[in-house]
C-alpha cells in the first residue's frame, strides 16, 4: 500500500515509518518542516509540505486530502495530534484512515475530560482536582502536585509544584480563570508507557514498557518491556466503554498498590519497543483499518530493552549541560554500556539505513558545541505537531456543527 503519515517530526512518526517500510509499504509523509526526523530514513520516499497543524488544522486537512488524492494514497496513518481533525471530519474524508469516533476522542483528548472519563469507568488515577477558579486552589492540601493545562503535548503544559505559593504562580501562568486546570498528586513509582490498539471497541493488541532512563523532555532513552497484572482487563474495559477504534496510549505510574494512569493520548505512541518484545502494533493498526474484524494478538514478552540514542544525547545536554556528560552518554548509548546494556536501537537503527544516523550525529555535534542547543531540537519537533487550545476549540466547534 501507499501510506501517508500525518506528520514527520515526532518519534512515533519515525518509528512507524521504519516499520511500514520493512513491511513492504510505500511510505510518504506530511510535514510543515522539510528537515523533520522521519525524513532521515530510506523507508520514506517523499516529504510533502503542509501547513503547520497547530496553527491551521483545517488548512492542514485540506492539504492532506489534496496530496492523498494526487498521490493515490491508500491510507492516511495518524501518528500525531492530527488524529483530532481526522476524527472530527472522518465522515467527509475521501480516503481511509484509522481514528476513533469523535465523541469517543473528545472524552480523552483534554486532560480534564480524560480524568472524568477514567473516573466514571473506574480506572485508577492519583488524587486529582479540577481547578475552575482561585477558590479551588484551597482544595489542594498535600504536595507535590502536577498542574496541567487541559490541552498540551509532550509535557509542555505540565508544572510540578511543591507549595501553595508555587501552585498559585503556576495557576496564574497557565491562565486559571480563562481556562480550567487540573492538579494531580504525585504518585510514587516508575513510569510505564502503555499502548493499545482497538477494533470498534474490542482490544486486539497491547503492550507496556518501563522508562528505565530519562532522555530529553521526559522521554525515554531506555525502555524495558514489562508485564502488568490486570492491564489487559483494564484496557479491554476502557476501549469497550469508549467504543474505541485505532490507537490509544497512556502514561502509567506503577505504584505500590496498583498502577495509576496519569495521562492519555488518543493515538499510537512509539511502537518499537512493543515490536522488539513480540507485538507488532503497526501491523495491528493496519488490520483495524480494514472492514474485516482484526485478529487479537498475544501479549508481549517482558524484559526486552530498547534505546533511543537521540534522546539520550539531548537528555544529557538538558540534565547536565556539559560537553563531558553529552560525550559520555553518547558513548554509552552507542556502545550499549551501563543502562544501555542489551538495548537495541528503536528510533534510528542504522543497519541497512545509514542516513538514519544524520539526526543523531547532528544532535551530538550541536550539543558538544553548545549544550543548550538541545532546546532547539526538542521544541522544534513538538511545536510542529502539537494541537493548541485554539486549534482544539476550532475542531470541536466544527464537529458540533455537523
Amino acid at each position: 500500500m501507499r501510506i501517508l503519515l500525518s506528520e514527520g517530526s515526532g518519534l512515533t512518526s519515525r518509528q512507524v515509518a521504519g516499520r511500514l517500510g520493512l513491511l513492504g509499504h510505500e511510505v510518504e509523509i506530511l510535514s510543515s518542516s522539510k528537515l523533520c526526523l522521519a525524513r532521515f530514513t530510506r523507508h520514506v520516499r517523499v516529504v510533502h509540505e503542509v501547513p503547520r497543524f497547530g496553527l491551521d488544522p483545517f488548512g492542514w486537512l485540506a492539504a492532506a486530502e489534496r496530496i492523498a488524492g494526487e498521490r493515490k494514497a491508500d491510507l492516511l496513518f495518524p501518528t500525531q495530534e492530527q488524529v483530532t481533525v481526522l476524527s472530527a471530519r472522518q465522515k467527509h474524508l475521501q480516503l481511509a484512515t484509522i481514528v476513533p469516533p469523535f465523541a469517543s476522542l473528545a472524552r480523552v483528548q483534554d486532560k480534564i475530560s480524560a480524568f472524568r472519563t477514567l473516573q466514571a469507568i473506574g480506572v485508577p488515577q492519583p488524587p486529582t482536582f479540577v481547578l475552575s477558579g482561585a477558590d479551588d486552589l484551597r482544595t489542594v492540601a498535600a504536595y507535590p502536585v502536577f498542574v496541567k493545562r487541559p490541552v498540551s503535548t509532550a509535557s509542555s503544559g505540565v508544572r510540578r509544584v511543591t507549595s501553595a505559593r508555587e501552585l498559585e504562580a503556576a495557576a496564574r501562568e497557565f491562565g486559571l480563570g480563562s481556562s480550567e486546570l487540573i492538579a494531580q498528586s504525585q504518585a510514587s513509582g516508575p513510569l510505564a508507557m502503555v499502548q493499545a490498539v482497538a477494533d470498534r471497541g474490542r482490544l486486539v493488541a497491547h503492550h507496556a514498557c518501563l522508562r528505565i532512563r530519562e532522555g530529553v523532555g521526559g522521554g525515554a532513552s531506555v525502555k524495558e518491556s514489562i508485564a502488568l497484572p490486570g492491564l489487559a482487563d483494564m484496557l479491554a474495559r476502557l476501549v469497550a466503554a469508549l467504543d474505541w477504534h485505532g490507537g490509544l496510549s497512556m502514561d502509567v505510574i506503577v505504584a505500590e498498590r496498583e498502577p495509576v494512569i496519569i495521562d492519555v493520548n488518543p493515538r499510537l505512541v512509539e511502537p518499537a519497543n512493543a515490536l522488539a518484545a513480540g507485538v507488532d502494533l503497526v501491523a495491528a493498526m493496519l488490520d483495524v483499518a480494514s472492514d474485516a474484524p482484526a485478529r487479537a494478538r498475544p501479549p508481549s514478552g517482558a524484559g526486552i530493552r530498547t534505546r533511543q540514542t537521540l534522546l539520550a544525547i539531548l537528555g544529557a545536554a538538558q540534565h547536565h549541560g556539559t560537553r563531558g556528560a553529552v560525550l559520555r552518554e553518547a558513548y554509552d548509548a552507542a556502545f550499549a554500556r551501563g543502562a544501555y546494556v542489551g538495548a537495541v536501537e528503536e528510533l534510528t537503527p542504522v543497519a541497512g539505513d545509514p542516513v538514519a544516523a544524520v539526526p543523531v550525529v547532528t544532535a551530538l555535534v550541536a550539543s558538544l558545541i553548545h549544550p543548550p542547543l538541545w532546546r532547539k531540537f526538542h521544541a522544534g519537533a513538538v511545536g510542529l505537531y502539537a494541537v493548541t487550545p485554539e486549534a482544539w476549540n476550532e475542531i470541536r466547534a466544527a464537529a458540533a456543527a455537523e
